[in-house]
């Protein structure tokens, strides 16, 4: 299957991403991931990203989009993958099924982890990190810098929301509750539903 997953800050959506891939024998495809595999490999569109990056400017769509193309193109994704953290726009989105219908595809289902803001800020707020053997609050999770991811998600990303819902490809799943029960609600949405063997109950805020 061909699936995006998408979700706010503290959603969980990087532990179900790697989750729900590995249950769908597909890889877990993250940005991130391919930002650092470009300008790493100084490719040519990773060179053209870190000009952009060193200026401390956005890569432009084209760029990204053509990075994220590249990957999808790649021999392990023929058959399936699963996008985390792209499309973020819906100008990205269009592109990408642009691209997708280039290489013969088109995507199966659309996630949408949905949790409530005031959950959202509790769990990002709850995080710690490890610094010089003691746990300390990141900057970026307190609660008023929580509050503006959230705010910026909302006006960039959630109208992704509706965009898929428009052509019929988005499914929402209650990301509350361990993360085996939204794994297996994922999966229901898949339809692929069953026991969540694998998952585990740890902190679900990660992504």
């Amino acid at each position: 299957m061909r699936v995006v997953l998408l979700g706010p800050p503290g959603a969980g959506k990087g532990t179900q991403a790697q989750i729900i891939a590995r249950k769908l024998s597909a890889p877990a495809i993250s940005t991130g991931d391919i930002f650092r595999a470009n300008v790493s490999g100084q490719t040519d569109l990773g060179r053209q990203a870190k000009v952009y990056m060193d200026a401390g400017d956005l890569v432009p769509d084209e760029i990204t989009v053509a990075m994220v193309s590249d990957r999808l193109a790649e021999p392990d994704a023929v058959d399936g993958f699963l996008l985390d953290g792209f499309p973020r726009t819906i100008a990205q989105a269009e592109q990408l099924q642009t691209s997708l219908s280039g290489l013969g595809q088109a995507l199966d289902r659309v996630l949408e982890l949905v949790v409530d803001e005031e959950e959202l800020v509790r769990r990002l707020s709850d995080r710690r990190m490890l610094v010089d053997g003691e746990w300390v609050q990141r900057g970026d999770d307190e609660p008023g810098t929580v509050r503006h991811r959230l705010e910026v998600y909302r006006e960039q990303t959630s109208p992704l929301s509706g965009f898929y819902g428009g052509i019929g490809l988005l499914s929402r799943i209650d990301a509350i509750g361990e993360i085996d029960e939204v794994t297996e609600r994922a999966m229901t949405a898949l339809g692929k539903g069953g026991a969540a063997e694998g998952a585990s109950s740890a902190d679900p805020t990660a992504g």
